[in-house]
């Protein structure tokens, strides 16, 4: 062989490392200039106009402001074309997720974080729109109209939803990610990120939200979609510039492509004879273990291929104590589960929150799981995960015996009858049913033997006809309640209240946010303030009725708040508050947005009175 071929190969291997190094190195500005170059060189026949449309429709979201029986701060506002923009300020028109901030993080129902979650992983919220036609992607812009740079993720499918057969492959491609950055202006803004070209046409866009670093609720207009129904063909130079996008597919493969290809690389046959242990054998067993347990899931699946003593450490079932599997939502299939079953057997933690959907898990690959892995299952967290239905609550009700934390936020698709089968798991202290459709009979079961409870989410819950009930029933059972979410129950009473007053005295945490039908002249918030003096987050958003005397009861005798929302109210003024302040030493938030009596320059005052307390007051322009 010429002696010419083996130097163009070793040329061309530099070429490469140094495109790499390049892309690994550039700023983010030349990463940006790169993508305009290569949207400025694709060529489109005169006939491949450039598709502009709004969304037609919000397929799935993991949580809203709104009530799921009206409009007002929905995700449904998303739908169609801007409704508020280019206005800036706080509107009922437009998309508003549930938190923002950390202060939801620093509550007393806050969770503690999954071990192993990957860095570059820091969604927390995600809504799903469609759009009428699928289109070649060349730009995704969305309109925020009020405290703007939650977005940090876009994605588009391949699948079309609006397709009547099922599609043969879903395929999730990232179009555009950023780590969560401060935006310090409030003012609406058209968000016009620089995305990559993909190989697919697409009519579903998903949206992936952090909203850790607002200084209040972001708020979202519309979303528009620009693209080429006929695929663009890129000029030859592209090429190269394209490779300053490794960084970025870095990305995507340490969170996607990793666990694509989790059979192959955990399967006990794709381990080869390779090289000796060299001097991890003088190492001890343990000190190789608390090594590996600082790596995510695909870099312990690399890892395993390496040698023989590695990949016999990465099988160790003490590797997977606690397993989160959320960050690999669009690849985590029943094949991913089947490969890990045998080196879960020991999982305590268990996160399969945003998996499984559009086929990805079946019902059948769910149980055989459970069946293996779920005897030591102490935590399970299952939020947005569609696939669920009557016969995986059955199974986990049989094969987790310790469960004690279960998370089913935003599993809307459940049917009511499924609930009943949580009553089984009497060992439960924490319990998320926030916007599922679980109804009073199977609740009246749970809350009957389910009496070790200490964390409640109720929010959101329609199906339930009488609160009243319900709350009479966690008096009388949940002794040691500590936090109870009761936003937007649509028709609790002051004699409900009573019943929690009286019943559940450790209450830390009592969200009331948007509850009609409860009313200061009765006397029940200040019944709360007497016999809830542990009380540390107070949620009575929206309540109009609630008036001077409440506040100087909450001052009096919960002198532990650290949180509260009276958001709308017309009957306090700043004295009362004042002398909340004053006694709460550590209260935090304060949240007085549409508060007719306190005006910004009482806000500004108080502000300066009380440096450390966050006093929130939103606006309409």
């Amino acid at each position: 062989m010429s002696p010419v071929f083996p130097m163009l190969t070793v040329l061309t291997m530099f070429y490469y490392m140094c495109l790499r190094h390049r892309a690994r190195t550039a700023t983010r500005g030349e990463m940006m200039n790169s993508h305009r170059t290569i949207e400025s060189n694709s060529r489109t026949s005169p006939l491949n106009a450039e598709v502009v449309q709004y969304a037609k429709e919000v397929v799935d979201f993991s949580s809203h402001y709104g009530s799921e029986n009206s409009m007002s701060y929905t995700m449904w506002n998303l739908a169609g074309v801007p409704n508020v923009f280019p206005s800036s300020g706080d509107f009922t028109q437009t998309a508003v997720f549930r938190t923002y901030g950390t202060w939801w993080d620093q509550c007393p129902s806050a969770s503690l974080p999954f071990e192993r979650t990957p860095p570059n992983f820091q969604s927390q919220d995600y809504v799903e729109l469609t759009f009428e036609h699928q289109v070649y992607p060349t730009a995704v812009h969305v309109l925020e109209t009020y405290h703007p740079g939650a977005v940090i993720r876009i994605l588009a499918c391949s699948a079309n939803p609006c397709s009547p057969s099922p599609p043969t492959e879903v395929r999730w491609e990232i179009l555009w990610s950023e780590r969560p950055t401060k935006v310090n202006a409030s003012q609406a803004r058209q968000f016009k990120p620089c995305i990559k070209q993909i190989n697919f046409p697409t009519n579903l866009i998903r949206l992936e939200i952090n909203s850790s670093l607002l200084d209040y609720y972001t708020e979202l207009d519309a979303v528009v979609l620009h693209g080429m129904k006929d695929k663009p063909v890129l000029s030859l130079k592209t090429s190269l510039i394209d490779m300053n996008d490794i960084e970025e597919d870095d990305y995507e493969e340490e969170d996607g492509c990793g666990m694509d290809n989790l059979n192959k690389k955990f399967s006990s046959t794709a381990l080869r004879e390779g090289p000796s242990n060299g001097y991890f054998d003088k190492l001890p067993y343990e000190l190789i273990q608390l090594i590996l347990n600082h790596l995510t899931l695909p870099d312990l699946c690399r890892l395993a291929q390496t040698c023989k003593l590695l990949n016999q450490h990465c099988y160790d079932p003490l590797q997977y104590i606690h397993l989160n599997l959320q960050p690999y939502w669009a690849k985590l299939n029943d094949t991913s589960l089947e490969f890990l079953q045998a080196r879960c057997t020991l999982v305590q933690w268990l996160n399969l929150s945003w998996t499984g959907n559009r086929g990805f898990i079946s019902v059948a690959g769910f149980s055989r799981f459970l069946k293996v892995c779920g005897s030591e299952l102490v935590r399970l967290e299952l939020s947005c995960s569609h696939f669920l239905n009557e016969t995986c609550l059955e199974i986990i009700s049989e094969m987790c015996p310790h469960l004690q934390d279960l998370n089913l936020s935003s599993c809307d698709k459940l049917p009511p009858q499924a609930f009943n089968h949580i009553a089984k798991l009497c060992g439960l202290q924490r319990l998320v049913l926030y916007r599922t459709k679980v109804e009073q009979t199977a609740l009246l079961s749970i809350l009957n033997f389910c009496s070790e409870l200490q964390h409640l989410s109720l929010g959101s819950c329609v199906m339930i006809e009488e609160y009243d009930v319900i709350a009479s029933m966690i008096g009388a059972k949940c002794k040691k309640l500590r936090t109870l979410d009761l936003w937007r129950c649509k028709n609790i009473t002051e004699n409900g209240i009573a019943e929690l007053a009286s019943g559940c005295p450790l209450l830390e945490e009592l969200d009331l946010g948007w509850c009609p039908t409860l009313q200061s002249s009765t006397g029940c918030f200040a019944r709360l303030a007497r016999q809830l003096p542990n009380l540390q987050k107070l949620f009575l958003t929206a309540n109009r009725s609630v008036c001077d005397t409440d506040i100087e009861e909450l001052a009096c005798n919960c002198t532990r708040l650290r949180q509260l929302d009276i958001l709308g109210t017309r009957m306090v003024g700043p004295a009362s508050l004042r002398k909340l302040l004053e006694s709460c030493k550590d209260l935090s938030l304060l949240d007085v947005s549409f508060c007719s009596q306190i005006d910004s320059r009482a806000v500004l005052e108080l502000s300066v009175s009380f440096p450390k307390v966050f006093i929130k007051k939103s606006f309409t322009q």
